[in-house]
C-alpha cells in the first residue's frame, strides 16, 4: 500500500487483499483494491480539487463546481399533478442546498430542452439572490410534450462545458419511458458525455424503465434509485445535492499496469455498489491501462481486479499488476499519482495456501452474483418462467443472507416467500406491486462491506 498526499489536499490510500499463492500451472490471480479518500477540506463550502491542477498543489486550478439540474417536463408529469408540483418542490430544495460559489442550472426536459434558469446558455452561481430567482423560475414549470432524454444530456453537457467548472455533475429526473428517442440515440449520447460529467438519475411513480434509468447513471458513474411516491423527492433531490457537493477531487482513473504476457480479465468496482469497468479502458501506456472512477469527497470504494499471468513453477513470485489512482493533468503533463498498491503472484506447493480463498474476494465475488442473479430473476419472473424465477431468486435469498446484505433482503422478502434463508428455499409471491419489484431491480447492484 501506498498514499501520497499534501497539505489541503485529499489524502488518497489503496489497499490490497488477496492470496498471492497459486498451485503450479495456475494462472488467475484476484484481489480486492479498497481506496479511501479523506480529509480533503472545503473553502466556503466548494470544491477545492479537480483536473487542470498545477504542479503546486491539486487545488488551485479550479475551485468551483458546476451542477445541472434535469427535470422532466413531459406531459405524463401532470399524471397525477402532484408529480409536477413535487418535482419543482425537490428541484428547489437542491437548488437551496447548492453551496455559495457554486455554479447551477435548471433545463427543463420534454421531447426537447429548454434551459429554465438562468438561460443564455451559461450557469448561474449560486448565491442569495440567484437561487431566489431559480425558485421564481420554477413556479412557470409545467407539464407537456414527449421524452427524450438525450437532447437533456446534451443541454446539459454544453452548459458544463462553457462553464469551465471542474466538478461537472448533473442530477436527472424521470417519470417516463424514453418514447421519443431511439435507444441508439440515447446511446450515442451516453458515449459521448461519459467522462465529461458525472450524472445521479431518478424514476420518480412506476411508469419508468429500470434499464433505461440505471443505464444513464451507469454510463456518466452517478447513481441510480427509485422514488415511488413523489412526495419523497424533495428529501432524495436534497440527499443528491449534498452528496454532490461533497466532491473535492473529478477526473480520477484507476490505473492498471501488468507485465509481459499478463493481461486483465476484469476490473469491477464492487462497493458501495457493482459496476462492471472493465470494457470502459483507455490504454496510457506500454502494458497500462486507465479505468474512469468519476469524482471523489470523503468516501471509499472497493474494486475487483482479475488478472490472468503467465504460469509458473513453484517456488517462482512475480509482481502480477501495480495498481495506481491517477489525476490526469492538462497538456499531457505528467499526470499526479494519488495512491498505489501492489498485486501479487507466488506459485507454491501448498495445497492449503494455494486453495484459500481470500475472504474480501470470496465476498465481493458473491455480492457480484448476487445483484446477477437478482437481475436474472427478475427477467425470468417477467416473461412468465416462474421455475428459473423461484431458482434465481433463491439463490439472491441465499446469497443476501450469507453476506448480511440485510436492505437486499428486505426487498426480496417483497417479491417471495422465504421458506429457508440458508438454502434459497423460496416461493414466488403471487401478487407483487410494481413499486417493490422496481425498487429490486434498480437497487440490486447495492452491496455491503465485507464484514469485520
Amino acid at each position: 500500500m501506498a498514499n501520497f498526499s499534501k497539505s489541503g489536499v485529499p489524502r488518497f490510500t489503496a489497499e490490497v487483499y488477496q492470496n498471492a499463492y497459486l498451485p503450479e500451472g495456475g494462472r488467475e490471480v484476484n484481489a480486492i483494491v479498497t481506496v479511501t479518500a479523506t480529509g480533503g477540506g472545503t473553502s466556503g463550502g466548494l470544491p477545492l480539487f479537480a483536473a487542470g491542477t498545477d504542479a503546486a498543489g491539486l487545488g488551485a486550478a479550479a475551485r468551483h463546481a458546476g451542477v445541472v439540474i434535469m427535470v422532466d417536463c413531459s406531459g405524463s408529469m401532470d399524471y397525477p399533478p402532484t408529480k409536477m408540483r413535487n418535482a419543482r418542490a425537490a428541484t428547489a430544495a437542491a437548488i437551496e442546498t447548492v453551496r455559495d460559489g457554486v455554479a447551477f442550472a435548471v433545463v427543463a426536459g420534454t421531447h426537447q430542452a429548454a434551459e429554465v434558469y438562468p438561460g443564455g446558455g451559461r450557469l448561474a452561481t449560486a448565491g442569495p439572490t440567484t437561487r431566489a430567482q431559480a425558485g421564481e423560475a420554477l413556479r412557470k414549470l409545467s407539464a407537456g410534450g414527449g421524452t427524450a432524454i438525450g437532447t437533456w444530456l446534451r443541454l446539459a453537457d454544453r452548459l458544463l462545458t462553457e462553464a469551465d467548472v471542474g466538478i461537472r455533475h448533473g442530477i436527472l429526473l424521470t417519470d417516463g419511458r424514453n418514447e421519443h428517442e431511439s435507444p441508439q440515440d440515447l446511446r450515442a449520447t451516453l458515449d459521448a458525455c461519459a467522462g465529461r460529467f458525472t450524472c445521479d438519475a431518478r424514476g420518480v411513480g412506476t411508469d419508468w424503465e429500470v434499464k433505461e434509468v440505471t443505464g444513464i447513471a451507469s454510463a456518466l458513474l452517478g447513481t441510480a434509485d427509485i422514488v415511488a411516491d413523489p412526495a419523497g423527492l424533495a428529501a432524495d433531490f436534497t440527499r443528491m445535492m449534498e452528496a454532490a457537493m461533497g466532491k473535492e477531487v473529478a477526473d480520477v482513473t484507476l490505473r492498471l499496469w501488468t507485465p509481459q504476457d499478463a493481461h486483465v480479465a476484469f476490473v469491477k468496482q464492487v462497493a458501495p455498489a457493482v459496476e462492471d469497468l472493465t470494457g470502459r479502458r483507455t490504454e496510457s501506456g506500454p502494458r497500462t491501462g486507465d479505468y474512469p472512477t468519476g469524482s471523489w469527497g470523503d468516501e471509499s470504494r472497493d474494486y475487483h481486479l482479475c488478472v490472468r499471468v503467465p504460469a509458473a513453477e513453484v517456488g517462482r513470485e512475480m509482481l502480477a499488476a501495480r495498481v495506481s489512482l491517477v489525476l490526469p493533468a492538462p497538456g499531457g503533463d505528467t499526470p499526479r499519482t494519488l495512491a498505489q498498491g501492489l498485486v501479487r503472484a507466488v506459485w507454491t506447493d501448498d495445497l492449503a495456501a494455494s486453495t484459500t480463498i481470500n475472504p474480501q474476494v470470496a465476498h465481493y465475488t458473491g455480492q457480484a452474483e448476487l445483484a446477477q442473479v437478482i437481475q436474472q430473476g427478475l427477467d425470468a419472473r417477467k416473461s412468465g418462467d416462474a421455475d428459473d424465477a423461484t431458482a434465481k431468486l433463491g439463490r439472491a435469498v441465499q446469497l443476501a443472507s450469507a453476506s448480511g446484505n440485510e436492505e437486499t433482503a428486505k426487498l426480496l422478502a417483497k417479491v417471495v416467500d422465504v421458506v429457508d434463508a440458508a438454502t434459497g428455499t423460496v416461493r414466488l409471491k403471487a401478487k407483487v406491486t410494481e413499486a417493490d419489484e422496481m425498487t429490486l431491480e434498480t437497487r440490486s447492484t447495492k452491496t455491503v462491506r465485507v464484514k469485520k
